[in-house]
C-alpha cells in the first residue's frame, strides 16, 4: 500500500435494517477534492448499489413502518449536515432541517413521523449567526470575546462548547416550513436521543445535575416531545452512552463506574435500569467486558442484548442474558468478530446486519440469520488489489513475566529488515485485528512493523488498562520492548536498525524511550505527543482531570513523568510533528521539546500542520494525510534506510 492509496480504503459505516432493506453510508477519501466522500448504499444478495447521490450523506434511519429513510447530507465543503428525508422505496430526498450548525443522526419516533436529534445552537452573533434580526452575522475574527468561567469550555475536533450548547429537537417530517424550537435549554449539552415505547417523551444523556458544575457524571434524563422540563430518569454510578427502551420500558445503556474526576481506564459495561427499579444494574463484569461503545447503541434481541466487546485486539458481537448480572466476557455468546473489529450493527427481528473489519479490509456487511453468517460485499477489494501484507499475531513476556500481545507485519523479501516500532494513542486504545493503513504503508516500504498492546491498552482487562496509572513510562515501556525483542529474535528482522514512533501517548511513549532507551534505536518519530504534564494541565481540553488522573497533581511527579524532563538524553534525530490546531496535545507540547531539543544540539525538526486538530492521521484532510505519510517515508529514508549503505 502506498500513501495515494487511502483512496482505495473504502469504509462501510453503521448499518441500518428493516425488512428487505438494508443500508450502510460508504466513505473513502478524495485526493482531489481533499475531502472524504460518502454516500448510501442498499445492500442486497447482488452486492451493493448507489441508493443516494450526494457528496456526503450518512447516518441512514429507517422509520419504523419501514416506509421512510432519514439521513444525514452534507453538499459543499462549507455546509452543515442537514436532516433529508427520502421514500424507502427511492424517489427525491427532502431536506427537513436547516440549522445553522447542522443536525447530529435523526432518531424515528415509534409513530414513523416525527424525528428527534440533538444540534448545537449558536448564541446571537457567532458561528455565523447575526446578533440580531437584520443584522449581519460577525466574521469570526470580529466576534465579541468569550467570557469562560469554567474547566469544561472546548473540545478538539469540536470546538469551543459554551457558547453553541447542544439541544433537544423534535420536528414533524409531514408538516414542512417551521423553524423548530429546540426542547432544552442552554445549560446543558444533550446527546443520544431516543423515544419512550409510548412516543410521548424523549430520554437523553445529559451531564449530572443538568451540567450545574464541572462533572464526568452523566445521567439520563426523560424530555416530553411536545416540550417541557426535562425529568431525572436513570442516576447512573459514572456515566451514560447511548440508552435504548425496551418494549416493556426497561433501558439500557454504556456506562463506566467512577468516583470524582477519576474516569479514565475504566471499561464500559451494558447496564440496565427497569421499571419500577431504584437503581441501575451492571449486567456485564467489570474486569473482563469492555463494550465499543463507538459500534452504535446496545440492541435487543429477544432475551438477549447485544454489544459489541473489546478483547484482545477484537471487537466482537456478543448477546448479554437481560437478567445477567456481572457477566463475565467467556459467558457471553459470541455471535460475529472473533479476530476481527465489528464497527456497528443493527438488529431486526432475528437477523442482524453487521459493519465488520478484518484484517484485509476496512469493513464488510454481514448478515447473521440464525445459524449462518453472509457476507454481502467486497468493499476490501479495491484496497486489496493495491497489496495488502498479512499481519502475524506476536507475543512476549515482560521482564516482570507479564504476557504481551500484539501483531508483526513483514514486507516482501527476505530481509533482514529495518523494524519500525510503532505505538498507539490512549493510552486506553488498541490495535485491532483489522486493517491498520499506517502498518501497510510503512511495511510496503520495506520496514518491519511491531504493533502492541502494552499495559495501559484497552481489551485486555481493566486491571491491564488501569497498570500505568501513576506509572507512565514503566510497565508499559517494559512490555513494548519486550515485544520489540521478540520480533528482532527472528532472522528476518534486523534489531540494529530499529526506529521508535507514535502519536499522542505513542508520542509521548516514543519520546520516553528515545530519552531512556534511546542507545535501542537509530531514531525517533513523536507525533502529537504530550511531553509535559505540567503545561498539560492547563493548556488541554482534558488535561484539568485526565492527566491529573494518570499522573497526579504533584509538581514532582509531573515533571518525573514528563518526557521534557529528559530532553537533554535523547541523542537520536527526533521528528517532533504536530498540528496547529490540536486542543487534545496543545501545540505548545511540541514546540517545547523542539526547543529542548535545539538547545541540546541534537537533530530534530519540527513538522507543524496547518488547519487539523489531534486525528489528523485518522480523519484529517485527505491530502494532509498523503503529505504526513510521505514525510514519515522521507524521515525513514534518511535515518533508517531499508537497504544497507
Amino acid at each position: 500500500m502506498r500513501p495515494a492509496d487511502i483512496e482505495s480504503l473504502v469504509t462501510p459505516g453503521r448499518p441500518a435494517l428493516r425488512g428487505d432493506l438494508l443500508l450502510t453510508a460508504v466513505s473513502l477519501p478524495d485526493l482531489d477534492g481533499n475531502a472524504t466522500l460518502s454516500t448510501l448504499r442498499a445492500i442486497g444478495g447482488n452486492g451493493d448499489t448507489a441508493w443516494t447521490h450526494g457528496e456526503r450523506d450518512s447516518s441512514p434511519a429507517i422509520s419504523p413502518d419501514g416506509r421512510w429513510v432519514a439521513f444525514l447530507r452534507v453538499s459543499g465543503h462549507a455546509a452543515r449536515p442537514q436532516i433529508h428525508v427520502i421514500p424507502a422505496g427511492g424517489g427525491d430526498a427532502r431536506q427537513v432541517t436547516w440549522l445553522p450548525l447542522g443536525a447530529d443522526e435523526p432518531v424515528w419516533a415509534p409513530d414513523s413521523r416525527h424525528l428527534a436529534f440533538t444540534a448545537r445552537v449558536p448564541e446571537p452573533g457567532r458561528y455565523g449567526v447575526a446578533l440580531a434580526e437584520g443584522e449581519e452575522a460577525p466574521e469570526a475574527d470580529a466576534e465579541a470575546p468569550r467570557r469562560i468561567t469554567r474547566y469544561d469550555y472546548r473540545i478538539d475536533n469540536t470546538g469551543f462548547l459554551r457558547d453553541r450548547p447542544s439541544r433537544l429537537f423534535v420536528i414533524d417530517t409531514v408538516t414542512e416550513g417551521r423553524e423548530p424550537e429546540p426542547l432544552t435549554d442552554a445549560a446543558a449539552d444533550v446527546s443520544h436521543p431516543v423515544w419512550t415505547p409510548d412516543g410521548t417523551r424523549v430520554v437523553v444523556v445529559a451531564p449530572r445535575d443538568w451540567d450545574a458544575v464541572e462533572t464526568l457524571n452523566t445521567d439520563l434524563y426523560s424530555v416530553p416531545a411536545t416540550g417541557g422540563a426535562p425529568e431525572l430518569v436513570v442516576r447512573t454510578r459514572g456515566t451514560a452512552v447511548r440508552p435504548v427502551i425496551a418494549a416493556d420500558g426497561a433501558i439500557f445503556y454504556y456506562g463506566s463506574e467512577f468516583e470524582g474526576l477519576h474516569e479514565v481506564a475504566r471499561n464500559s459495561g451494558l447496564w440496565t435500569a427497569e421499571p419500577g427499579t431504584s437503581s441501575p444494574r451492571r449486567l456485564t463484569d467489570t474486569e473482563t467486558v469492555d463494550c465499543a461503545e463507538a459500534a452504535g447503541p446496545p440492541a435487543v434481541r429477544g432475551d438477549d442484548v447485544l454489544v459489541v466487546v473489546r478483547t484482545r485486539g477484537a471487537a466482537q458481537l456478543r448477546a448479554v442474558p437481560r437478567t445477567a448480572t456481572g457477566a463475565k466476557l467467556d459467558t457471553l455468546t459470541l455471535l460475529s468478530g472473533e479476530k476481527a473489529a465489528v464497527r456497528g450493527f443493527a438488529v431486526d427481528g432475528e437477523r442482524v446486519a453487521l459493519a465488520q473489519a478484518g484484517p484485509a479490509d476496512a469493513g464488510e456487511i454481514l448478515l447473521l440469520a440464525g445459524d449462518t453468517t453472509t457476507r454481502l460485499t467486497d468493499f476490501g477489494a479495491a484496497i486489496r488489489g493495491k497489496g495488502v501484507l498479512p499481519a502475524e499475531e506476536l507475543t512476549a513476556t515482560a521482564p516482570d513475566g507479564y504476557p504481551v500481545h500484539g501483531w508483526l507485519v513483514l514486507p516482501e523479501g527476505e530481509g533482514p529488515h529495518p523494524v519500525l516500532l510503532v505505538v498507539h494513542g490512549g493510552p486506553f486504545a488498541a490495535y485491532e485485528w483489522s486493517l491498520f493503513d499506517e502498518a501497510q504503508v510503512y511495511a510496503a516500504a520495506g520496514y518491519a512493523v511491531v504493533l502492541g498492546n502494552p499495559r495501559g491498552s484497552a481489551g485486555y482487562g481493566q486491571a491491564h488498562g488501569r497498570a500505568i496509572i501513576g506509572g507512565f513510562g514503566t510497565v508499559d515501556a517494559d512490555d513494548l520492548l519486550a515485544l520489540l525483542d521478540a520480533a528482532v529474535e527472528r532472522s528476518d528482522v534486523d534489531g540494529t536498525r530499529a526506529g521508535v514512533m507514535g502519536g499522542s501517548y505513542g508520542g509521548f511513549m516514543t519520546s520516553w524511550l528515545a530519552a531512556h532507551h534511546g542507545h535501542r534505536f537509530t531514531a525517533a518519530w513523536s507525533e502529537r505527543a504530550v511531553n509535559a504534564f505540567d503545561s498539560f494541565e492547563g493548556s488541554s481540553d482534558i488535561g484539568w482531570y485526565f492527566g491529573v488522573d494518570y499522573v497526579g497533581t504533584d509538581p514532582a511527579g509531573q515533571r518525573d513523568r514528563s518526557p521534557l524532563t529528559y530532553a537533554h538524553r535523547i541523542t537520536i534525530p527526533f521528528a517532533v510533528v504536530h498540528s496547529e490546531q490540536d486542543w487534545r496535545c496543545p501545540l505548545e507540547q511540541a514546540q517545547r521539546m523542539f526547543v529542548a531539543l535545539k538547545k541540546n544540539g541534537t537533530e530534530t525538526e519540527l513538522l507543524l500542520f496547518p488547519g487539523e486538530g489531534h486525528e489528523l492521521s485518522r480523519s484529517g484532510k485527505p491530502r494532509h494525510r498523503v503529505q504526513r505519510f510521505e514525510a514519515v517515508l522521507d524521515w525513514w529514508r534518511r535515518h533508517l534506510p531499508v537497504n544497507r549503505p
